[in-house]
């Protein structure tokens, strides 16, 4: 007979789910979304861009490989609760230190296992994600509804002040330092400066009000802005700051939520997705190249497409002819010159890259860093270091011109 106790998942439209206790026993509530990485699920629960969200995993047993010290990409698990299928009974990796179950516990998070998640997925891909609770305390599902609907939304919230840095810190190069990175702190994840480190650049992350002049203190060859949860909408202070940075021509590259602020900053606006893109198999076309790539993504928002020609005002959701090879507009004109969206997703059209022409910016909505993913996304760190050098040359011909 199992010794766990009994649970319950009730989500904002009434549907119930039962199961036993998983991790910490106690009482949640968060939005509910679904992850399709079949690995990586320590790295999930600690990026910060899950910060209140109920993640429910579609791969049917979760925990083989324990938990350890060395993948975590921040401090702390930040998801609000944690849905599986079947836990592993036994870690099984040399690298394991603790099991998956024994960690939740340890940081308070409260999960449900025994639950149908393929039932709880479909369920989510139709009606879209929504507020939930789960619960080890009672079975009540009609009282645990009452709560759920008084919880927040997640249209609207403003989190970056929950997940970002407390005072500036450093991560070196490895090896000869080529460049030095300010990177603004959105809910940045642990492999983003270490991707970097192994590119010979030093970076400084700063906290998320960070303003142009305390960022750009110390000379940074250039600014990353990082990814992070909440609504991009409400962060008009990151995007003034980006602004700001466009204007004096620092080069810019953004990851994921850092990629809607580039955005909002050129002018777009963004929405909020039905079900979100997260995950470590999704493909994004890149147009400049032709090829497609299989990358990781988290991320609840998005980028709207550019006003076409005739419309009254920016469509928020693609349509079919997004997702070819070379839909319109390719380019669209802003303060900042002409911008090309670089990259789409090829399941739903979502823009996923944003490639500036006249000013060096650039940005993507998945994750290069991949630490629980595919890697051949990884080189996209490279652009930055390009970036670089390209501003720097612009900077000596200028000079060279005045001369």
């Amino acid at each position: 007979m199992s010794s766990r106790a009994p649970a319950i998942l009730v989500l904002e439209d009434g549907r119930v789910f039962r199961g036993e206790a998983y991790g910490s026993v106690g009482e949640t509530f968060g939005e509910a979304v679904f992850s399709t990485g079949m690995t990586g699920y320590q790295e999930t629960l600690t990026d910060p861009s899950h910060y209140g969200q109920i993640i429910t995993q579609t791969a049917p047993q979760i925990g083989n490989t324990g938990w350890n010290d060395e993948d975590d990409e921040s401090h702390r698990i930040w998801a609000a609760g944690y849905v599986v299928r079947d836990p592993s009974r036994v870690a099984s990796n040399w690298r394991a230190e603790r099991g998956l179950e024994e960690e939740l516990a340890a940081q308070g998070v409260v999960g449900i296992c025994g639950v149908d998640t393929r039932a709880l997925t479909r369920h989510l891909r139709d009606s879209g994600t929504m507020r939930c609770g789960i619960s080890s305390r009672s079975t009540d599902a009609d009282a645990l509804l009452a709560r759920v609907k008084a919880a927040s939304q997640t249209t609207g919230a403003d989190l970056l002040d929950q997940v970002t840095c407390e005072r500036p810190h450093t991560y070196e190069a490895v090896g000869e330092v080529k460049y030095t990175v300010a990177a603004l702190d959105l809910g940045l994840k642990r492999s983003m400066p270490r991707r970097l480190a192994q590119r010979g650049v030093t970076t400084t992350v700063h906290p998320a009000d960070t303003e142009a002049e305390a960022l750009l203190a110390g000379a940074p060859d250039a600014v990353l802005l990082s990814d992070g949860p909440g609504d991009p909408a409400t962060a008009d202070r990151q995007v003034e700051l980006t602004r700001e940075l466009l204007r004096r021509r620092v080069p810019v590259f953004g990851i994921c939520f850092g990629n809607q602020i580039l955005g909002r900053a050129l002018g777009l606006d963004t929405y909020k997705l039905e079900h979100g893109h997260r995950g470590s198999n999704q493909s994004v076309l890149d147009r400049r190249t032709g090829k497609v790539e299989i990358t990781v993504h988290n991320h609840g928002f998005a980028l709207a497409r550019p006003k076409k020609d005739g419309e009254p005002e920016a469509p928020t959701k693609p349509t079919a002819e997004d997702r070819t090879t070379a839909p319109e507009p390719e380019h669209f004109a802003t303060e900042f010159g002409r911008v090309q969206i670089s990259h789409v997703c090829l399941d739903d059209g979502v823009v996923e890259g944003l490639l500036c022409q006249d000013v060096p910016a650039c940005s993507v909505q998945y994750h290069p860093e991949a630490a629980s993913g595919p890697r051949e996304t990884d080189r996209l760190f490279d652009r930055l270091t390009e970036l670089i050098d390209t501003a720097h040359s612009s900077d000596i011909e200028g000079s060279n011109a005045d001369a």
